[in-house]
């Protein structure tokens, strides 16, 4: 198994599975992932590396989590229900995630080394802060903290 396609190989595999389980939730997010994937390397023209898939898939968490927060506001608890699950399921494809406090630490050490206090920064800190979390923290969830920090 190359180091190019284990991510690709483990999606395929993990297919397999859920059809043979007959796990119509998990199948169902799964495809999700292989059809994103596969619309980016179409666009792109070319096989897309493990971070670029897990680039795809932070894409994918990002949809669902803003769907789940659209339907909470709706009063739709299957819909939220349905959306949770796949995203439980998608989540198994990105790097651990980063809790509030990991972020925040790392928020703190950035704005040591740079210096910055006021809130005009914020985009130096962003721009120093997103490569260290890049996949394993929500920009949006980064960006409250620095501005937490810096007001």
């Amino acid at each position: 198994m190359t180091e190019e396609n284990s991510l690709r190989k483990r999606l395929d595999e993990e297919i397999k599975a859920a059809m043979k389980a007959q796990n119509k939730t998990r199948l169902s997010a799964l495809r999700s992932i292989k059809s994103a994937v596969r619309n980016k390397e179409i666009d792109l023209h070319k096989e897309l590396s493990d971070a670029e898939i897990q680039d795809v898939v932070a894409t994918l968490v990002k949809q669902r989590k803003d769907s789940i927060e659209q339907f909470s506001k709706g009063g739709r608890g299957d819909l939220v229900a349905q959306e949770t699950d796949e995203l439980k399921v998608l989540l198994e494809f990105l790097p651990q995630q980063l809790t509030e406090a990991e972020v925040e630490a790392i928020v703190d050490k950035a704005l040591a080394e740079l210096g910055t206090s006021s809130l005009k920064d914020l985009g130096k800190v962003m721009k120093h802060v997103m490569p260290q979390v890049a996949g394993r923290a929500d920009g949006r969830m980064v960006n409250e903290i620095v501005r937490r920090k810096l007001s």
